[in-house]
């Protein structure tokens, strides 16, 4: 979906799978983590039916590396409105913990980007 086509009040998610398919989802900014893995689910596309799952809370959703919690909305995120943002969409039954190493590099100013894009993972 090109920007323009994009409306004004709505992100446009460019969803990818581990098998490296992509679909793209509109959502707007109220919209949390769980909602977009329940639209997903609900709206599973059919050329993804190799990687289908039996329920949607298992569906997570990655952002620059890092896994999201159910009730953050894409506006916490600060994502930007008329515009394509790109996050991963894994099967996942629990949150990992935080891990010691993220938390070192953390508290010295570095960043854990899994990449200098924004991406996330879904």
């Amino acid at each position: 979906m090109s920007s323009k086509n994009i409306p004004a009040d709505k992100i446009n998610l460019r969803l990818i799978l581990v098998s490296g398919k992509t679909k793209e989802f509109l959502f707007s900014q109220t919209d949390s983590a769980g909602d977009i893995a329940l639209t997903v689910f609900e709206n599973w596309p059919d050329d993804w039916e190799a990687e289908a799952v039996a329920k949607a809370e298992i569906l997570r959703l990655i952002y620059q590396g890092r896994f999201l919690h159910c009730n953050v909305t894409l506006g916490a995120l600060g994502l930007p409105l008329g515009k394509t943002t790109v996050m991963h969409l894994v099967p996942r039954d629990n949150l990992p913990e935080p891990n010691s190493q993220d938390q070192r590099q953390k508290s010295k100013g570095g960043s854990s980007r899994c990449c200098p894009t924004s991406c996330c993972i879904l």
